[in-house]
């Protein structure tokens, strides 16, 4: 897909200045969008928004679908009528750093207050008239992620393959029936919190869509093993019967590490997926899409080869190549999707068949100014670029060139 000329900035909205400990959706991602506008910025790219797993990554995720709730503006729900002022009195948190924890715990209880007053019939009309037609019409994954989260507290907060029930482990439609009602209010809860992040999130997205400017997202390539994703749909995972990993993504010794990088996340059994024509990918995608205008595939090259690494290892030196699913599985997406409004990240260790892929497929690459003056990357200095990229002085995973050079 040919993309418009433009300069952007990627900040993660956690990094934005907020009054509960954490960036959000409210007054201050507004303010950003005017800045944008006012410097003539048309892009504003983000990182995957959502809920965060292990080490509160969110490229470790409990759902390639939901959002992060800790990303809900407070002060939107009081504009609502569903918190006063009062309510959200009474915990101070760093201005130079976001402490997960103790965030999570106070947006939880500020969280389940708006909900209170929502089943109360608390708040305006047009927000309570939203909720039915919001659950219906995400039913195809917010159900299953509502249940998977109250489960997941039910059970201690154990990953779903720990969980004391194997039939609730495996799945088992009669377990999940008996669990619906037993944790109701709990799922009620988190269909709220869903529906209370995608309002904010849609206006948000409409507010800076006016102001010329696009949003980015960004869609890692694997999902996290104690996931929404994985517990509703195993089959598409290299698990064995009990949701173990029968094997890990990773990457192989680089530059960056002798002993390569071992991420854990399952692989993906791209022939099962092949066989209904991809459509768990498309569904991903297509959703995505609702959220953004464009978006980045974190770790393209694992669609032409990924490196997958046996369960037991504890390094990734012991991986072998294996070959995904290649122009099949973009094909697929084209067919279903029409134009891809993708980028792909093509960084690291790059071989001529994953350039090929991505060139056959008209997606933009990525090009990154702080590698061009390090020794065997002379493909990042300016004057070799071609016309379909991205570029970059840095990424989310270096410092920033302020940082760099400073």
């Amino acid at each position: 897909m040919a993309f418009a000329r433009g300069a952007g900035i990627l900040l993660h909205p956690t990094s934005l200045p907020g009054g509960h400990g954490i960036g959000d959706m409210g007054r201050e991602a507004y303010r950003f969008v005017d800045f944008l506008t006012e410097a003539g910025f048309t892009l504003w790219q983000v990182l995957p928004l959502g809920p965060t797993g292990a080490a509160n990554s969110p490229y470790q995720s409990l759902s390639s679908f939901a959002g992060n709730t800790l990303l809900i503006s407070l002060e939107k729900l009081s504009e609502l009528g569903l918190l006063t002022p009062p309510d959200m009195v009474g915990a101070s948190f760093r201005n130079d750093t976001v402490e997960f924890d103790k965030v999570g715990v106070f947006k939880e209880e500020m969280l389940r207050k708006a909900y209170a007053n929502f089943v109360d019939g608390k708040g305006e009309s047009a927000f309570q008239e939203g909720y039915a037609t919001f659950v219906k019409e995400e039913a195809g994954w917010l159900d299953d992620f509502a249940l998977f989260v109250a489960l997941k507290k039910d059970n201690g907060g154990a990953a779903w393959f720990q969980w004391r029930d194997s039939d609730l482990i495996n799945h088992k439609a009669d377990a999940l029936d008996k669990a619906r009602v037993e944790l109701a209010d709990e799922v009620g809860f988190q269909s709220f919190c869903q529906y209370a992040f995608f309002s904010q999130w849609r206006a948000l997205r409409k507010y800076a869509n006016d102001r010329k400017v696009r949003l980015m997202g960004d869609v890692p390539i694997y999902v996290a093993h104690d996931s929404a994703d994985c517990w509703a749909a195993p089959g598409i995972f290299k698990l064995d019967e009990k949701g173990n990993t029968t094997s890990a993504a990773g990457v192989p010794p680089d530059y960056f590490s002798a002993t390569g990088q071992l991420w854990g996340n399952p692989i993906y059994r791209w022939d099962v997926l092949k066989q209904d024509g991809y459509a768990w990918w498309i569904e991903r995608i297509r959703k995505t899409l609702e959220m953004v205008d464009l978006l980045r595939i974190d770790h393209f090259r694992g669609f032409a080869q990924f490196w997958e690494v046996p369960a037991g290892e504890s390094t990734a030196i012991n991986g072998k190549w294996i070959d995904g699913p290649g122009d099949d599985f973009f094909k697929a997406l084209h067919k279903a999707l029409g134009e891809l409004p993708i980028i792909a990240e093509d960084l690291g260790i790059i071989t001529d068949d994953v350039l090929a892929l991505r060139e056959r497929n008209n997606l933009p690459g990525m090009k990154i100014l702080q590698f061009a003056f390090c020794d065997g990357a002379e493909m990042y200095l300016p004057h070799t670029y071609d016309r379909n990229c991205v570029v970059y002085t840095a990424t989310h995973d270096t410092d920033t060139t302020r940082g760099r050079y400073g």
